[in-house]
């Protein structure tokens, strides 16, 4: 007994007490995924889904939920990099499957992807990886997937891009072109329509495809008469274009353009300098006789229309811009406000206008093969029978072109597609029927190196870090 203590009566012996049965295990709600990768996969599900563009899906996406900084960037370079390489990503994940890649859910294989393209063409970690793409799918099909997609990921994990590559793209000796589309992350067709414009099979080819496969830098416009091209690159940035006297190059992962104060201040827009190049050939081609009235038949979404309005402001021109759709022509209004241009909206093959004009502009509708590094998604939508219906509308409007020019007046032709179907081959039996000669174009693009033999130019991606634009400039008689 401790001295100076009482002793207490010992308590009543109470029966053991029986300890609850543990719970059984279960999941754990998931970690909280972070913002860029949540992004990135809403936006490959919507363009999967809903046939969403990309390019415009992710922009909105980043402003509701506020992603800035470094999370906007990595969640543009998964959303675009996933969505452009989506050939790529299918033929790896189909060879980690035992059944066919249609069978797998649509979201899964859309969390797959992103997945595949972290482990493949990023620096993320594997472990990383690979448990945030679970933890996505789990969000979103289920906990029931998260085995699936762990176990896809770790087997596309064995090996890196190259080593997949050696093992899944064709003999480059039997088929140098379906080797190089793998490699690129092209559909085979595409990359053959790149091959018959070159003329080449082989490094250029490849060059070509690989430019395709990049991410591109954003190009402005300096509004004629508002801001200069040296000023533009001194408030945002970045560089003063090599070709184009109204152009500014920002960088690749420079932000989103939309919020600099030039283009909120309406000095500026977005627009490849590729396309201010064809522009600029239209309004400068040679005319013989007056030189006041400008028709863009095609106008929508208004980016040639706002170059064509300001150099017609500064020579006493006026602009007609027709658009069919009328959403797309109010765009144009807002972009060409307080500049002589008047929008129309009606079908550019009968638009009803008076004949007479002095130049026409056809930045004909076309399947976008020019552009695939900035619409990340196009290349895996379009299809081969898409070529047929295209080539006859713009073979339509060009006929409309020529019955509104005059005699002496120029026709400029545009597209953004270097296939030979949409190119060469309208433009020449068009001119042809229209009563039209066609002129060396080259001569309107000064300082521009690797133009070809002419009569058309032909800009590249990897000759000259624009879009593939081809222009065509023809006088009728």
């Amino acid at each position: 007994m401790t001295p100076g203590r009482d002793r207490r009566p010992a308590k009543p012996s109470r029966p053991p007490r029986r300890r609850p049965e543990s719970r059984r295990e279960t999941p754990r709600k998931p970690p909280a995924t972070d913002p860029a990768r949540r992004a990135a996969l809403d936006v490959l599900r919507a363009v999967s889904e809903r046939d969403a563009y990309a390019n415009l899906v992710l922009p909105e996406l980043l402003r509701t939920r506020r992603i800035t900084g470094r999370d906007a960037a990595f969640a543009t370079e998964l959303a675009y990099g996933a969505a452009r390489a989506r050939g790529l990503l299918d033929a790896v994940i189909g060879a980690c499957l035992e059944r066919e890649l249609s069978k797998v859910d649509s979201t899964v294989l859309d969390a797959l992807r992103l997945g595949t393209y972290q482990l493949l063409r990023t620096r993320v970690p594997e472990h990383s990886a690979v448990s945030s793409t679970v933890d996505l799918a789990r969000e979103d099909a289920g906990s029931h997937v998260a085995g699936f997609v762990n176990a896809v990921l770790r087997k596309v994990s064995e090996k890196d891009e190259e080593a997949w590559l050696a093992e899944l793209a064709p003999d480059p000796a039997d088929d140098p072109i379906g080797n190089l589309a793998l490699r690129t992350a092209h559909p085979r067709w595409i990359a053959r329509s790149f091959a018959e414009a070159l003329g080449d099979t082989g490094a250029e080819l490849e060059a070509a495809l690989r430019a395709d496969d990049s991410r591109p830098e954003v190009h402005l416009l300096a509004r004629p008469g508002e801001i200069s091209a040296d000023e533009l690159a001194a408030v945002t940035g970045g560089e003063v274009a090599p070709y184009s006297p109204y152009g500014v190059h920002l960088p690749a992962g420079s932000g989103d353009p939309a919020d600099s104060e030039p283009l909120r201040e309406r000095l500026a827009t977005v627009q490849d300098e590729g396309s201010q190049l064809a522009a600029l050939a239209a309004a400068n081609a040679a005319v013989e006789g007056s030189d006041e009235r400008w028709l863009d038949l095609c106008a929508g979404p208004g980016g040639k229309a706002v170059l064509l309005g300001g150099l017609a402001a500064t020579s006493g021109a006026r602009v007609d811009a027709v658009e069919k759709a009328p959403h797309r022509a109010r765009l144009v209004t807002e972009a060409t406000e307080g500049l002589p241009v008047t929008v129309h909206v009606v079908d550019g093959r009968d638009p009803g206008l008076a004949e007479g004009y002095d130049r026409v502009l056809v930045d004909a509708p076309c399947t976008g093969l020019g552009a695939l590094r900035r619409r990340p998604e196009a290349r895996w939508r379009r299809q081969p029978s898409d070529v047929p219906e295209l080539t006859r509308l713009q073979g339509e409007l060009l006929a409309a072109a020529y019955r509104l020019v005059r005699p002496g007046g120029v026709v400029t032709y545009v597209v953004c597609s270097p296939h030979l179907a949409e190119t060469e081959g309208v433009i020449a039996e068009a001119a042809r029927r229209g009563g039209a000669d066609v002129l060396d174009a080259r001569e309107l693009f000064p300082g521009v190196p690797h133009l070809g033999p002419g009569p058309y130019v032909q800009l590249w991606p990897h000759r000259h870090g624009t879009d593939a634009m081809f222009c065509a400039v023809t006088r009728k008689r």
